[in-house]
């Protein structure tokens, strides 16, 4: 996790900080040097689980992450899920965080919460910060080629082998995905956005044959990346597996999809991004599809490619709008929750592009 993300604690989000050091010391996994009550800082960039910077005087550091306040979808935000999930992966997927404390009990900080270790390095956010070492169109072309074998590698974990074959619901995870996204958009629109009443209707008639299930992240994209602080174009950790399950592999290319903006796409396209996708030497959205393809030894016809990625873009909008929802209901003083109605709004007008 990166440190320069970290700021002073919302008001509304604070906790017991005393509560915790004494849950982590009679409860973690690994208690070595959490002794003292740390110093805590909140990660201001998400807007979904929240997530601190737990910083000891030993020097060890802990990442807590808790749900929003607020109205909450039916199945998101489970704390307990997202722990077991990275717990059974370390063995077969090292770029996962190690885990530290899974808390059941409510009456800890007023949630359910988990810890896990800080992986140290870099991670991207809308630009590339001047001199760490990706000044380069070769450096920033081997960071997207290591990024895509990461997601690949993922694609290529065993469920049975890592324990989370239970994930698999079996055949029909696509039109799973369609009607679920839009049941939850319906749910959480407000009156100042579209209704996507075009895009549900394409997606419902358009979906491809499924791909043999995965290991999927489901929200895998450049700003929960972890990057070698020495060598930038190293991956070397995956952060925030709230969305992680067993299914079609290729719905987690047109998800990283819809965060790909790319250096001739609109200027609201851009306005929006949260990764620097669109910086010199980075890949196209055709060059990151032909080099998974190619390293999964598979074909994905043009047509499909669009499902995924108009699927990825709708759900993004979806995701986007369940955040909104809570600032136009005046449930947090979140900024960028508030900024997410205006990201509806673009990724609208991108829907209706790849639509045609």
């Amino acid at each position: 996790m990166s440190a320069d993300a970290a700021a002073a604690v919302r008001e509304e989000d604070a906790f017991e900080v005393a509560a915790v050091t004494e849950w982590l010391r009679e409860n973690a996994i690994d208690a070595s040097g959490i002794a003292d009550e740390p110093i805590v800082k909140q990660f201001t960039g998400g807007a979904s689980n929240l997530t601190y910077q737990l910083s000891y005087p030993s020097g060890r550091n802990l990442i807590l992450r808790r749900p929003p306040s607020g109205t909450k979808a039916k199945g998101a935000h489970d704390m307990g899920r997202e722990f077991r999930i990275q717990q059974a992966l370390a063995p077969v997927f090292p770029l996962v965080p190690r885990m530290v404390g899974h808390c059941l009990d409510d009456a800890v900080i007023g949630s359910e919460f988990y810890v896990m270790e800080r992986i140290d390095g870099v991670i991207l956010r809308k630009d590339i910060p001047v001199g760490i070492g990706l000044d380069e169109s070769a450096t920033v072309d081997r960071l997207c080629d290591n990024a895509i074998q990461a997601l690949v590698d993922l694609h290529g974990v065993d469920p049975h082998a890592s324990g989370l074959a239970e994930l698999d619901r079996g055949p029909g995870y696509v039109e799973r995905q369609v009607g679920g996204w839009i049941e939850r958009y319906r749910r959480a629109r407000t009156e100042d956005v579209g209704d996507f009443a075009e895009v549900m209707a394409w997606l419902e008639a358009h979906q491809p044959a499924e791909q043999p299930h995965a290991m999927i992240h489901n929200d895998y994209r450049f700003d929960n990346l972890v990057l070698d602080r020495e060598d930038p174009t190293r991956i070397v950790g995956v952060l925030d597996w709230e969305l992680a399950t067993v299914g079609d592999p290729l719905m987690d290319v047109g998800s990283l999809m819809a965060y790909w903006c790319q250096a001739d796409d609109p200027q609201d396209v851009r306005n929006i991004r949260l990764q620097p996708t669109d910086a010199p030497g980075m890949w196209t959205r055709v060059q990151v599809w032909d080099a998974y393809a190619e390293r999964r030894g598979i074909t994905v016809p043009e047509q499909d490619r669009r499902f995924y990625e108009l699927f990825g873009t709708f759900r993004l909008a979806g995701i986007a709008q369940q955040i909104y929802y809570r600032a136009f209901h005046g449930q947090t003083t979140n900024p960028t929750a508030r900024f997410m109605g205006i990201v509806v709004h673009v990724l609208d007008a991108r829907c209706r592009e790849l639509l045609g």
